[in-house]
């Protein structure tokens, strides 16, 4: 059949083109040279001209056509004569009509191959080109059956024509319709594979994932594992369409689980962070796919962990405010100052312009952290002086998009967190805003917490919490509040005198302090004030100077107060924890007392979960932890409290008491009632006469604190001084024949605690155990727990040991009915 073909004096030679998708919905086009057939095709000759072919884009006008194709001008005469000819004749249709028939499935598989890769070369001529194609009914039917075909070069042009046709809006469906998707899913699982056929294959798979209906086909067929695993391939040509086909997938929201679980992040974040410079288009796809997942919080995450950080764009024009320091002592970013070597001035004084001759580097021994917060800087800085900071992000936009949405984009850690601090130096409030929300939301570990202490964003951070707009405060402080999480950095806070800006913003009235904005301020100060903090002697009186007249400020206290009667359980604890800081440290009795404290811990411990508790048994769980937490600090508060005759004149001990015992007889967290029960015993002592006799206080706080602590040490401790020291504590409460403390040590499972004691305590545990069991025994109740616990195997092995306690073991044996 090769002879029929008619033959011409020019061959047909497409060079390289760009072959892209319709711009439309902010879809990611195909930005990438197609490849040239394999040279070792038969040659076949049509009767056109030998010319050169340029692609421009058309605007998405709805008419269906995704790209201009325009002729390149030539100088020869001839070609120029040649073309003219090609444009006026019908001659070439016949040609087409002829590869189109040479396609059948009865041809032979050679001929099917020569007619496939002629009309790919005639299909770089541009849409009309493939208009001529597409005239011929069954034509896409053909091609996609090539697909199947053993040849690689046979599958390249099939593909690279299909890409070709699908490219056209009009034209993509009948592609997805005659099965493509699948023949390419079914060509791409091959084991080999060539990667020009797998190029031409991702491609074609890129202009059809631009319509969202077939992007959802994709994306639940087999090929979207191979696709992620291309992203590690080493040809560009094949890692770069698969990171544009996978970003278009990742514009349709329902696809996003997926997507993320086959682990598609950390192979895109590591197109951004490798060493190894990766070409623009992939770099930017892989950008745009991470940035989409990113409007998920939990992808969010994700994307962090690997080493990105989201940060704001905000124009050119907000830089220009920017000023560096020209000419000052070299410093580190967090504002440490490098010493001064001793060395003798230069002669010429080139030591005075040049700083860093001044510094001995052998003594200058930086952390790695501190490292990277100078590279960063150092980067950051020279790129905002010379105007380039936001060119390779698309910077010529003012940070919004054309429908208002805020723009971002992502950078390395170290590179975004020096652009993030730099920003907050800036006077665009709006900028600042953005980047202090960035911090925040970055601040998910301690190494990024502490990357941006060192990178100076703490001192930039407390001196905005005094700016005049309340987005920029309100912010600030969440970052704040993110960053104080870190031990280390909370200290690092505290010193940049975090506490009076804090407490002035708190003592605003409610109208200009929102509750979000309280809740935070609670938070960073509960976290620096926090009583059970250990700190040197250097550090506590550091903060007394720091600290000194501005927390016992009577507005401030109010506060406290308010916050106490109020709030939720959560801020209620932290509010409690804040006083007791402050009453210990600096006794302000007189000031607590006047802003009514006994109300605010009146109203801790009459919290609608505590007294529901006693009817309502569903309770929420961790609604019982946030109350006992408050109930916890507020008592602790309040015994200390007790310790001075001002504030024991003006209490309601009465009521106190009523209400602390409810609450210890309450089920919440055993952990919380210890200072309620000391708290009650101090109430007992100073107030004997309000007590209720027929119920006395301390046989309460043995039932529902003592006993149960005991038993808990006994279950979960991992020393046996410990657990003996709990058992034998054990028989002296019920030896003393303390009213139902054999019932509260049933209740709380000390019945198989202490049968557990009998195999493996020492001799006084098991001792002091027999006692405890054998009182129980006395009553029938427990009978069945014993005996289900596995005493009387053990009893019976204590009795035949005859060991000192084995008479205790056998009166025991028959008390039960064995």
């Amino acid at each position: 059949m090769c002879s029929t073909i008619p033959t011409t004096h020019l061959k047909f030679k497409p060079p390289n083109y760009f072959l892209k998708p319709p711009l439309h919905n902010h879809q990611i086009p195909v930005e990438k040279f197609a490849k040239t057939p394999n040279a070792h095709h038969h040659c076949i000759r049509l009767r056109c001209c030998k010319f050169s072919l340029l692609t421009t884009r058309a605007s998405s006008d709805g008419s269906g056509q995704a790209e201009i194709f325009s002729a390149k001008k030539v100088s020869s005469p001839s070609d120029v004569e040649t073309m003219k000819e090609i444009s006026s004749s019908s001659s070439n249709d016949g040609y087409v009509s002829l590869f189109i028939r040479m396609l059948g499935l009865d041809k032979d598989p050679q001929d099917r191959e020569q007619a496939v890769v002629a009309l790919w070369k005639y299909s770089l001529g541009g849409k009309q080109c493939i208009d001529n194609i597409m005239k011929y009914h069954g034509t896409v039917n053909l091609i996609v059956n090539l697909l199947k075909s053993d040849s690689d070069s046979a599958c390249e042009a099939a593909s690279g024509l299909l890409r070709a046709i699908s490219s056209i809006n009009l034209y993509r469906d009948f592609v997805a319709e005659s099965g493509a998707i699948e023949e390419m899913t079914a060509l791409l699982t091959r084991s080999a594979l060539s990667s020009d056929v797998k190029e031409q294959t991702i491609c074609t798979l890129w202009n059809l994932s631009v319509d969202e209906k077939l992007s959802a086909r994709i994306t639940n067929s087999e090929i979207l594992p191979l696709l992620i695993d291309y992203l590690e391939d080493e040809d560009m040509r094949v890692k770069e369409p698969a990171a544009g086909v996978l970003a278009n997938l990742t514009l349709t929201q329902s696809n996003h689980n997926l997507i993320v679980e086959l682990g598609v992040i950390p192979k895109l974040a590591k197109l951004l962070t490798a060493d190894v410079e990766e070409s623009k288009v992939v770099r930017k796809v892989a950008r745009n796919a991470l940035l989409e997942l990113a409007k998920d919080e939990y992808n969010k995450i994700l994307i962090m962990e690997e080493g990105l950080v989201l940060v704001p764009l905000i124009g050119a024009a907000a830089y220009k405010s920017f000023r560096p320091a020209l000419y000052s002592w070299p410093s580190l970013p967090d504002g440490t100052k490098i010493e001064q070597s001793s060395k003798i001035p230069s002669r010429y004084g080139a030591s005075e312009l040049l700083l860093g001759l001044n510094i001995d580097t052998k003594d200058v021994d930086l952390e790695e952290a501190k490292k990277n917060a100078v590279i960063g800087r150092t980067q950051q800085q020279f790129l905002a002086r010379i105007g380039a900071i936001e060119i390779e992000d698309g910077s010529k936009s003012d940070g919004e998009s054309s429908s208002g949405q805020r723009l971002t984009t992502l950078l390395p850690w170290v590179d975004a967190v020096a652009r993030l601090v730099l920003i907050l130096g800036l006077e665009d409030e709006s900028a600042i805003a953005r980047a202090a929300e960035s911090i925040s939301d970055a601040s998910i570990s301690e190494h990024m917490r502490v990357s941006f202490k060192e990178a100076g964003a703490i001192k930039h951070l407390v001196q905005l919490i005094n700016h005049p707009s309340e987005a920029v405060r309100l912010a600030v402080v969440r970052a704040l509040d993110r960053l104080s999480i870190s031990n280390h950095v909370c200290q690092t806070i505290e010193a940049e005198g975090v506490l009076n800006p804090l407490v002035n913003l708190l003592k605003q009235s409610n109208s200009e302090t929102s509750h979000s904005l309280t809740s935070m301020i609670i938070d960073i100060l509960a976290r620096i004030l926090d009583p059970s903090r250990e700190m040197a002697s250097s550090e506590l009186t550091s903060r007394q100077t720091n600290a000194e007249g501005i927390l016992v400020d009577s507005t401030f206290l109010s506060c406290l107060v308010d916050i106490l009667k109020a709030s939720n359980p959560n801020l209620q604890t932290k509010a409690a924890s804040i006083l007791d800081f402050i009453f210990t440290n600096e006794p302000c009795i007189e000031k607590l007392i006047s802003s009514d404290i006994q109300s605010g811990l009146e109203a801790v411990f009459q919290q609608k979960s505590l007294i529901e508790t006693e009817y309502d048994t569903e309770v929420n769980i961790l609604e019982l932890e946030e109350a006992g937490a408050a109930v916890s600090a507020s008592s602790r508060l309040l015994t200390k409290l007790l310790d001075h005759q001002q504030f024991r004149q003006t209490v309601n001990s009465y009521n106190f008491t009523q209400l602390l015992r409810a609450i210890l007889s309450s089920r919440i967290p055993l952990q919380f009632k210890n200072w309620v029960a000391a708290c009650l015993v101090k109430l007992g002592s100073l107030s004997n006469r309000h007590l209720d006799i027929e119920d006395p206080i301390n046989m309460e706080v043995t039932l529902y604190e003592t006993i149960p602590r005991l038993i808990q040490q006994i279950k979960g401790s991992l020393s046996p001084q410990v657990q003996e020291a709990a058992v034998v504590e054990l028989q002296r409460i019920i030896s003393q024949g303390v009213v139902d403390s054999t019932r509260a040590v049933a209740s709380e499972g000390g019945i198989f605690v202490l049968v557990e004691v009998l195999g493996n305590g020492s001799s006084k545990a098991v001792e002091a155990s027999l006692g405890v069991l054998y009182n129980l025994s006395m009553d029938e109740e427990n009978h069945a727990a014993i005996i289900a616990a596995g005493a009387v195997p053990v009893l019976r092995k204590l009795v035949n040991s005859q060991k000192p306690e084995w008479m205790l073991a056998l009166r025991l044996l028959r008390n039960l009915p064995t």
